[in-house]
């Protein structure tokens, strides 16, 4: 019983099963979400497509995730959490291998469509999951991890596909990488520990949807929901395009191109050490710091020389992980009820970040060069770098009301 009221602790067996869960199913969904995305310029070849319309294969998966995200989030509070973790994933990754028999990129873009509303389920609730069964002293570690995973999924998404384009179609590869997340889902699903301080709840549509309408009159949460939103829609824009910039500019294979995604390396370290550097230096001082290093990583890429674009694209890469590490947890810590509703708005801005600023980046892309693209990226993360210092004196404001004596 006293385990159940605090939550699990570090040490605890069920505190490693639970960590290894959410550490696999980082893996199996955020490699399902990105499985395209080191392939759009082989897309554009053999589809005889554009890159805007190849990148709408990544942009149709977070959209759809982003509608479906408060959606599932209402229906963990009434059939729990873990449920809707285990279904999501195996479902998604399972849907994931039926990707490649698609005859068309219309259909293609359609199946990502549905990919993503069944994605949704897993960060729909798995940091609401760690919020309520883990104790509050370990839950900063854990939410590292588990962003950690994503970033690891993400590469994974990415690595494996591309580094088989050298050998096999972008269709077999496809295929191999979507086993290798099932096999991930499959694991999340054995070692997922049972839900002990879940309650369920009869599903009231309009006091959840008041529930994450007001959580927007928080300033601390609205600057957390706007970090989300624009963080992420320059890091998708970010990663959609630059692989073209490496065969266009640098004439690098598609392959070799892959090899880049490499990078996401740097957003597993730095996710999983963000809450160890929040917890010495602050929230505020941690969020601000990646903020800049976002920024600059970003103008880096501009460079003709590809040993300091690449430098800017590793700096940026661990920049946002550590970003959404640091922000996603001060979600959970800011938002004292509803925070089911809280995370999944911050989720719902982060996805609809990557979708429309996703798509809106191909547009600016196809219109540009790669400079003028860059500089379109850098006019969102300055409002971003604003957002985080605003966060940080509020942090501030409050560690100094705190010490005030009554």
């Amino acid at each position: 019983m006293e385990n159940q009221r605090e939550g699990l602790r570090h040490g605890e067996r069920d505190y490693r099963r639970a960590v290894l869960a959410m550490l696999a199913a980082g893996l199996a969904t955020f490699n399902a979400l990105y499985a395209t995305q080191a392939l759009l310029p082989t897309l554009v070849d053999d589809l005889s497509i554009t890159p805007t319309q190849a990148a709408l294969t990544v942009s149709a998966a977070t959209g759809m995730l982003a509608i479906c995200i408060v959606p599932a989030s209402i229906l963990s509070e009434r059939f729990g959490r873990g449920r809707i973790l285990v279904i999501s994933a195996i479902a998604a990754t399972a849907l994931g291998m039926l990707l490649p028999l698609a005859p068309d990129v219309t259909t293609l873009i359609l199946l990502r469509a549905l990919q993503g509303m069944v994605i949704a389920g897993v960060p729909a609730v798995a940091m609401t999951w760690l919020s309520e069964e883990l104790n509050p002293a370990d839950l900063a570690r854990a939410m590292g991890i588990y962003v950690a995973g994503t970033s690891f999924g993400g590469l994974t998404g990415r690595l494996i596909p591309a580094g088989l384009l050298e050998i096999v179609d972008w269709r077999a590869a496809l295929f191999v990488s979507s086993g290798a997340a099932f096999l991930a889902a499959m694991a999340m699903a054995t070692l997922l520990p049972k839900q002990r301080r879940f309650t369920p709840k009869k599903l009231r549509l309009r006091s959840e949807v008041a529930a994450m309408v007001g959580h927007w009159r928080n300033p601390q949460l609205a600057a957390l929901f706007a970090t989300a939103f624009l963080g992420m829609g320059v890091f998708v824009s970010m990663y959609n395009f630059f692989g073209f910039r490496m065969v266009e500019h640098f004439g690098l294979s598609p392959a070799l191109v892959g090899v880049v995604f490499v990078m996401y390396l740097s957003g597993t370290w730095s996710a999983a050490r963000a809450g160890a550097i929040a917890s010495r230096h602050g929230r505020g001082n941690t969020l601000l710091t990646c903020t800049v290093l976002l920024l600059l990583g970003a103008l880096a890429t501009v460079s003709g020389w590809l040993p300091l674009a690449l430098a800017g694209l590793l700096a940026f890469t661990a920049s946002f992980f550590a970003m959404h590490s640091v922000a996603s947890s001060w979600i959970g810590l800011v938002a004292t009820t509803h925070r089911a509703e809280a995370s999944s708005m911050y989720l719902f801005c982060y996805y609809v970040g990557s979708s429309l600023l996703g798509a809106a980046a191909g547009f600016i892309f196809a219109r540009t060069s790669w400079t003028g693209f860059v500089i379109a990226l850098a006019g969102i993360l300055v409002p971003l770098v604003t957002v985080a210092w605003a966060l940080r004196r509020s942090e501030r404001s409050e560690h100094n009301t705190q010490k005030v004596p009554a």
